[in-house]
């Protein structure tokens, strides 16, 4: 038998233990050897429920990733109906996604998972808890996921989802090394946001991968300067032009958060004006529009990102317009507040949307 990690079994037997009509008799774990030919559970859970004799046949998976999630239900799944038809077949894993949990019931197998997440139902009893939040393990990898590294590879998947790409060619337009290319790869195969094609890698989940995105993003860290600026409406926006640019060697400027919405999506103006740049940027920012520096009452804030990479993200809506991307834009929206996550999901549906 695969020992399940953390004792899956006596993690069973303990939320089993606290349903008065069912009756563990004993956990059984299957011999492999027995017969190395077929494929068989873990282990098997024996019970009385009011006093009938039931199975609970249990697979555990160290990796509960939709990829490996979807292999071990087809086995129990098929298991159970050639083997034993009157057992309850109950996918384990460390974390079980949402994804997977949904993939559970089309198939009709239970779900537990160590984080406390369950759906399983048998003689009469039916059990379901969900548990808010990610496990840590679950959030760091997902954090690791949209590191800036990643997080290029993952903006150049995001402009043509119906692309496929080789990993030397995503290499090269992302800028980041083969092996961290790879690993990206893998992490979108496994959670089944992507698929591999003749041709290459193929995103092919752009939605699911833009949700956990936004719900694990964090502003990115970097010095924000606030200033105010006498002008205002389209005289900024004239003013602003000559000195936006995705150029590294003239310095970089360009629209973000609500100001890049209002060239990429227009949804509601407000009283700020902002701007990403680097410090050649920002010096001519303040020098096209006449910016003081302002402790309070600032009308203009300009984001300085310790990731420059961010800069080359950037789209151009029209002519001398530079905006961040509409990708970066959402994110940005998405973690300013009320106002922000309602202009981010108006951007979404005018210019984050793919055929499925």
């Amino acid at each position: 038998m695969k020992k399940p990690g953390n004792r899956a079994d006596e993690w069973l037997r303990g939320l089993l233990a606290q349903i008065s009509i069912v009756h563990v008799d004993g956990v059984d774990e299957v011999d492999e050897a027995s017969d190395p030919g077929r494929w068989q559970p873990d282990f098997v859970v024996r019970l009385h429920v009011d006093g009938q004799p039931h199975q609970l046949l249990c697979q555990y998976q160290s990796n509960g990733q939709p990829r490996f999630a979807r292999a071990a239900l087809l086995q129990l799944r098929d298991y159970v109906a050639r083997h034993a038809p009157q057992a309850t077949p109950v996918f384990m894993a460390p974390y079980i996604s949402p994804a997977v949990r949904l993939l559970c019931h089309e198939h009709g197998v239970g779900y537990l998972d160590l984080g406390g997440n369950a759906w399983i139902a048998f003689g009469g009893v039916f059990i379901e808890r969900s548990v808010a939040g990610n496990p840590a393990a679950e959030h760091r990898e997902l954090r690791s996921l949209f590191k800036p590294k990643s997080a290029q590879v993952l903006r150049v998947l995001l402009r043509e989802p119906g692309r496929a790409w080789r990993v030397t060619e995503l290499s090269k337009v992302s800028g980041v090394s083969l092996g961290h290319v790879s690993n990206v790869r893998t992490a979108l195969l496994d959670r089944e946001w992507a698929r591999v094609s003749d041709e290459g890698l193929v995103l092919s989940e752009p939605d699911m991968l833009l949700d956990a995105w936004r719900d694990s993003y964090a502003a990115p860290p970097g010095e924000r300067l606030r200033f105010y600026t006498p002008l205002h409406g389209s005289a900024l926006d004239e003013a602003a032009r000559p000195a936006l640019s995705a150029d590294q060697a003239v310095g970089r400027a360009a629209y973000a958060s609500f100001s890049a919405a209002q060239w990429l999506a227009p949804y509601a103006r407000t009283g700020t004006h902002y701007f990403l740049a680097d410090e050649q940027g920002v010096r001519k920012l303040r020098a096209a529009l006449n910016l003081a520096s302002a402790a309070q009452g600032e009308n203009v804030v300009v984001t300085v990102p310790e990731d420059l990479d961010l800069l080359s993200d950037t789209v151009e809506p029209l002519p001398g317009v530079i905006c961040t991307s509409p990708v970066q834009t959402y994110l940005e929206l998405c973690s300013a507040g009320e106002r922000g996550a309602e202009a981010a999901e108006h951007l979404r549906r005018k210019a984050l949307t793919w055929p499925r």
